[in-house]
């Protein structure tokens, strides 16, 4: 008798949306699923304080890499944005089922989990990687204090709850590009062109497009337009004057900022990972997500 297949991402670490009863019951019954199908099911930290899975080990994000094969994320793109960004570095590869709105990242619908997640685990699945950016935060008078972050959809610095308007200027590869009075500026990677970037006028670019957008926010003439650069170029973007400014990755990670103050951005030396099922196509995704070739009729029937 021959012996059986082994089993593809034997390692398998589930995440919730933290806070929503709305997870709590499909993580149990992916968990029951994965674990009679004979993977090793785990759940991470986090998630497990309120969604807890009983004979499931609980595993931070930071020990991944030794622990798990696979992470699948059921949530929204924000739960998506935040394990993702922890997991870049190790090479995780993620899987995400949508209970959120729109579900750019997350693209399983909640309807769809148990098939789409086990075609996949049988070896049938598109694999994408997603470039990140490195944000280096310097800070003016302060002896060469620098802080980190890392976006997977943008870094944006822009004005705070005072109301004034923010002058910065930026540099590319030591090169002076311009100075502007705005609300403030987004720079996206491919994955963030269709978020914050997005509803500010900026470009999509697809994944394979190695690129940053660089995207103003409300500024203060009307001569300034969006600009792709490409990723391997070093941005650097200096607050010249604000009160009150501060920089924010993927809208999760913020770091107040003064006069003086430069955000240092790079392409990341590594990707994020996602699996998505068979016969995926990013521009199909768009189609749906942003209801592209749809009438207003047809829209206002929805």
């Amino acid at each position: 008798m021959p012996a059986p297949a082994p089993v593809r991402f034997p390692r398998i670490a589930l995440v919730g949306r933290h806070g929503s009863p709305d997870a709590s019951e499909p993580l149990a019954h992916l968990a029951r699923l994965l674990r009679g199908r004979g993977h090793d099911v785990a759940v991470e930290l986090e998630t497990a304080q309120w969604s807890p899975l009983p004979g499931c080990a609980v595993v931070d994000p930071a020990e991944a890499h030794a622990r798990v094969d696979l992470v699948i994320v059921l949530g929204g793109d924000g739960t998506m944005l935040s394990i993702a960004r922890r997991l870049a570095p190790t090479g995780v590869p993620l899987i995400g089922v949508n209970l959120g709105r729109l579900g750019f990242l997350t693209d399983i619908p909640l309807a769809r989990m148990e098939p789409s997640v086990f075609e996949i685990l049988d070896g049938s699945y598109v694999e994408e990687r997603r470039s990140l950016i490195a944000a280096r935060i310097e800070r003016a008078g302060t002896g060469g204090h620098v802080e980190h972050a890392l976006g997977l959809n943008d870094v944006v610095v822009n004005r705070g709850a005072l109301g004034s308007l923010i002058e910065y200027a930026i540099d590319i590869d030591d090169r002076f590009v311009f100075a502007m009075r705005a609300d403030g500026v987004i720079v996206a990677t491919p994955t963030g062109s269709t978020a914050y970037a997005l509803s500010a006028g900026g470009p999509i670019l697809a994944p394979e497009v190695p690129a940053f957008a660089l995207v103003p926010v409300a500024p203060h003439a009307l001569t300034h337009r969006p600009i792709a650069v490409p990723d391997t170029a070093r941005i650097a973007i200096t607050v010249q004057h604000g009160r009150d400014a501060s920089v924010h990755c993927d809208g999760q990670a913020h770091f107040e900022l003064g006069e003086g103050d430069r955000v240092v951005l790079n392409l990341a030396p590594y990707h994020a990972r996602f699996l998505h099922p068979a016969g995926y196509d990013y521009f199909a995704m768009l189609r749906q997500k942003l209801h592209w070739s749809e009438t207003p009729e047809r829209l206002r029937q929805t």
